[in-house]
Order: structure tokens, then C-alpha cells, then sequence
């Protein structure tokens, strides 16, 4: 898997997209530590884009949890978005749904971020 990375703004937003499954591994290893890269680098706004992520386990979970943490302890905020129902039935049933933001699209989620 590789994830891509992409900024707004100056740096001001940061966009991660994950692709396949995130169970734990390189995969989940790149995606902390560029999120650690960003915040190193003074980002406080990070979207994670879910779009292309097909599967995701405890190990992924776990991930997310611990970039959120980071971002949390710094300041930052943290946004989710374009998840697959599989996906999102994953975060209600765990209710992570009420510890991270989740916007439908990612231009909702820029746009939360902007205003």
C-alpha cells in the first residue's frame, strides 16, 4: 500500500489517502509516521481521505487512534472522510464515530477546516 500525501493552503491542511487494507505493517507504519512528519513539520489540520481503503482491522484502528492522539496532545485536529460503508459500520460499531470527525466528502471536511 502507499500512501499519498497532499497539502492545502500552504501547508495549512494536509491530506493523507491510505489505499487497500490497513491491518497493521508497512502500510500502517507509513501512514503514522507521515502523519508524524506533518506534525513535526508544524501541520495541525490533517484529512485522512478513507476513499481507497477497501479493509481495516484493529491493528488499523489502532493507527488512527494513536495519529489522533498525536494531533489531540499538539493542538491539531483530525478529520475522516469518504469512508466505504464497510468501513463506517466498523467506526459506529466500535463508536469512534464520537472521537473522530467524519465528513460524508473530503471537500466537506476542507471546508469545515476553513471556517
Amino acid at each position: 500500500m502507499s500512501t499519498k500525501l497532499s497539502t492545502l493552503n500552504n501547508l495549512e491542511i494536509a491530506i493523507l489517502e491510505p489505499k487497500g487494507s490497513i491491518i497493521g505493517g508497512e502500510e500502517t507504519d507509513e501512514l503514522k509516521t507521515k502523519a508524524k512528519d506533518l506534525l513535526e513539520q508544524g501541520n495541525r489540520k490533517l484529512i485522512i481521505d478513507l476513499g481507497a481503503v477497501t479493509y481495516i482491522n484493529s491493528s488499523g484502528i489502532g493507527a488512527l487512534v494513536s495519529i489522533h492522539s498525536q494531533f489531540q496532545k499538539a493542538q491539531g485536529k483530525i478529520k475522516l472522510c469518504n469512508m466505504s460503508k464497510g468501513i463506517e459500520n466498523v467506526f459506529v460499531i466500535t463508536k469512534l464515530t464520537s472521537v473522530f470527525d467524519v465528513e460524508e466528502e473530503r471537500e466537506d471536511a476542507i471546508k469545515k477546516f476553513q471556517a
